[in-house]
């Protein structure tokens, strides 16, 4: 009789687990391609052009490739945004023109939430809504080929002298990260003022190396046409150019032009206020 019984729970076990959906990853080839590349037409700024006379993006957007697909992949399995779970997120995966467009949706609200609700890369960092638009119209394209990836960063400078520049003498930011976003990869930051990449500020202890590497060197690292000097007075000239030294290391940090933008801080306004 026990021995039944275990069978029995054996059976029903199995069968429970049998009837558990299995999860899959989707289709790489039916993943939409970006059609752009990241550190499009970088402004000196911030950020970027990215397609001529559309809207500025953040450098860093669309995303890195494999990333954007684990995500995709993981939103899918859910069956919505991991990181903003009141959209719906579904990944069909015949040829129909609605199971196009719903393949496109799910690539867009994965990109645009990447890394919290709202907090992603913007639909202008790709051509996906070109492509949606394309296939509305009957008239869509073949799939685009890969974007070319873009040039490898260069190799991290030398470490700075031992002391550097003294941490008390670098300004603050003012203001913090993921100020206000706006629900299209960007941030509002101060009110009314310009949009910004919402991962600006960078890590404080990320721009204090780059600060330090700068002032080392005499110039921006990776803007070597930028002079950077720190002196250490309390003249409103040495506080200027403490200033300016870090407003250039700010929008230098990832290459010559490719940082955050002055207002992602109340840099200027301290400016001003000299």
């Amino acid at each position: 009789m026990k021995f039944t019984t275990a069978l029995i729970a054996t059976t029903a076990f199995v069968m429970s687990v049998s009837g558990m959906p299995v999860k899959r990853d989707v289709d790489p080839n039916l993943v939409p391609q970006f059609g752009l590349q990241a550190g499009l037409n970088p402004t000196g700024t911030g950020d970027c052009d990215g397609i001529p006379g559309g809207p500025k993006i953040p450098c860093s957007c669309p995303p890195d490739r494999a990333e954007f697909i684990r995500q995709l992949n993981a939103n899918v399995n859910a069956g919505h945004a991991v990181n903003n779970p009141s959209v719906a997120v579904q990944f069909p995966t015949s040829n129909s023109k609605e199971d196009q467009i719903a393949r496109i949706q799910a690539s867009l609200v994965t990109l645009q939430n990447l890394k919290g609700p709202g907090v992603g890369c913007p639909a202008a960092s790709t051509t996906f809504v070109k492509q949606q638009q394309a296939i509305e119209s009957g008239a869509a394209p073949p799939a685009p080929p890969p974007a070319a990836p873009a040039p490898p960063p260069p190799p991290p400078a030398a470490a700075p002298p031992a002391g550097g520049v003294p941490a008390n003498l670098i300004p603050e930011y003012g203001l913090q990260a993921g100020l206000n976003p706006t629900g299209t990869g960007d941030c509002d930051g101060i009110p009314g003022g310009p949009k910004i990449p919402c991962f600006c500020p960078p890590d404080r202890n990320d721009f204090i190396k780059q600060l330090n590497d700068n002032v080392a060197a005499g110039h921006a690292v990776k803007n070597p046409a930028a002079p950077v000097s720190f002196p250490t007075g309390n003249s409103n000239d040495d506080q200027r150019q403490r200033l300016l030294a870090s407003l250039i290391t700010l929008q230098n940090m990832r290459g010559s032009g490719v940082g955050c933008p002055a207002a992602s801080t109340t840099w200027v306004k301290q400016l001003n206020a000299l």
